[in-house]
């Protein structure tokens, strides 16, 4: 009885560890706050507007490379409503639109809707960082899983920004993506950094 009472004290203490751990310190662990103050600040209606280059990578849930894209977005903005489309070409060959319905509220609270989306996403920006979290329904010939994702974008001092989302069935990481987005144009860039 005394080694069973020993394993499972090991057991709960590792649990512990572990839960810790994702709580505190993982990707998923970030609040936007942390971003208070730390420039350049974004403003998505700003940053996200216009034609914007967009170029990624997919890694599966082994941390290989699963896909490369190359996009094309056009946002616009009225008032604090935005709507971004995007072209995605894969290196499969294969094309995927999408557009996303973007809504600006008070203390930076970002909304977003789309039709391949479950429900409708919600995020924050903060400082040079947005933060959006929603639940993404992949089309049927990737396999047509419904997953959660949170979706980091962080503004660099070029007017680029990097985009990581980590997309998760039951709790488990399964795919994370890395994407840089850029204006197209030499003046859209120089506004930005000015």
């Amino acid at each position: 009885m005394n080694e069973f009472l020993f394993v499972l004290i090991g057991v709960v203490i590792t649990l512990i560890c572990v839960l810790l751990y994702v709580r505190f310190c993982t990707f998923r662990a970030q609040k936007p706050a942390e971003y208070d103050g730390l420039g350049p600040i974004m403003d998505i209606k700003d940053h996200l507007n216009g034609k914007i280059a967009c170029e990624g990578v997919i890694y599966g849930p082994l941390g290989r490379v699963s896909s490369r894209f190359v996009a094309e977005f056009e946002a616009e903005w009225k008032g604090d409503s935005g709507v971004m489309r995007e072209v995605f070409h894969y290196d499969s060959g294969s094309i995927q639109r999408r557009e996303w319905r973007l809504q600006l509220d008070e203390g930076g609270v970002v909304r977003a809707d789309a039709d391949d989306l479950v429900g409708r996403g919600s995020g924050q920006q903060r400082g040079n960082a947005l933060l959006l979290n929603y639940t993404i329904k992949l089309t049927p010939e990737a396999g047509g899983h419904a997953l959660d994702v949170t979706d980091w974008m962080y503004l660099m001092q070029n007017g680029t920004i990097i985009n990581r989302s980590q997309f998760r069935k039951f709790g488990i990481k399964v795919a994370e993506l890395v994407a840089t987005m850029r204006p197209i144009g030499v003046d859209a860039v120089r506004k930005r950094v000015a």
